[in-house]
């Protein structure tokens, strides 16, 4: 075992989980998910069946990651941020087998109890505000905002507001100077 997990935390038999990852007090792993190197998976957390985890995904206090969200590398989840899986839940009326997957992208960030609809993936990079609800796919490199979330603008690689000069359609990140092009309603990084 080359995690680190705490007595409270509970593991399920047929885990995937890469090492130096750590398992916060309370929280339960379920059999079947993947969970990459280098993960935090923090307190109260529950990872459903089958879900998948990048490596170095970080996920805060009481959060639930149901079967068909897959997080790549480097996503962060925010506290009490909540995933849905059924477009249509009804207690009486199983629809396991309908479950909707949402892919969250390389490096995005989903902010303190903000909300994903499942069936709606989000981009790298994008930035999903507090308390937003995500109805719709979200790009990468996207700020989106609200209930339901709209985009206000980009972010770079590291979660700064990208302004982009109206000649050039480029930006620059402020703290580690890459550069970015707007081009055709689609953020790219240039170097």
């Amino acid at each position: 075992m080359n995690y680190q997990s705490h007595p409270t935390a509970i593991i399920d038999n047929n885990c995937q989980i890469g090492s130096g990852t750590k398992i916060w007090h309370f929280s339960h792993i379920m059999s079947g998910c993947i969970i990459g190197e280098n993960c935090n998976i923090g307190q109260n957390v529950v990872i459903s069946p089958d879900v998948v985890l990048g490596r170095n995904v970080k996920i805060q206090n009481n959060v639930s990651v149901y079967t068909g969200v897959i997080c790549e590398d480097d996503v962060f989840l925010g506290p009490s941020c909540v995933f849905t899986n059924v477009i249509n839940p009804r207690s009486a009326v199983n629809r396991k087998s309908q479950y909707a997957e949402t892919v969250v992208g390389k490096g995005a960030s989903i902010g303190a109890n903000a909300t994903v609809v499942c069936g709606h993936n989000i981009g790298k990079y994008a930035l999903i505000g507090a308390g937003a609800v995500v109805t719709k796919d979200v790009p990468d490199y996207a700020l989106v905002v609200g209930n339901p979330a709209r985009q206000i603008g980009w972010v770079s690689e590291w979660g700064h507001r990208l302004h982009f000069d109206m000649d050039t359609s480029l930006a620059v990140c402020p703290e580690t100077k890459q550069e970015y092009v707007l081009s055709e309603g689609k953020v790219y990084r240039c170097n």
